[in-house]
């Protein structure tokens, strides 16, 4: 069974950092992308960074430059978050695409404030 455990988050003034982690567990083979999402009260669920085939990365406009994803032999997906920022406040989730299916972690939130 695929388990996708996140860990990171908490609570942070304006202008911190913070480093969110993902574990993957299970059997993945080969994932096609490793990504983060967030999602805040009232709103939906949007993309942050991606990691595609553990080279190639895109991030959405608002974090470019701020924001860093990497990941590690397969099974580990991280979001390194500086500078943060009030509305970078959200639930974030780990996500894992393979070629069979989709996969969701529980979320870890993320609070910006002073």
């Amino acid at each position: 069974q695929v388990q996708l455990v996140e860990s990171g988050g908490g609570l942070v003034q304006p202008g911190g950092s913070l480093r969110l982690s993902c574990v993957v567990s299970g059997n993945i083979d080969h994932p096609l992308a490793m990504a983060w999402y967030r999602q805040a009260p009232g709103k939906q669920r949007d993309l942050v960074a991606r990691i595609i085939r553990g080279a190639r990365t895109t991030y959405t406009d608002s974090v470019k430059g701020r924001f860093t994803v990497s990941d590690n032999a397969q099974n580990t997906v991280s979001l390194q978050m500086n500078a943060l920022k009030p509305e970078d406040s959200a639930l974030y989730y780990c996500y894992v695409q393979t070629w069979a299916s989709t996969y969701w972690g529980q979320g870890t939130q993320v609070t910006v404030s002073s």
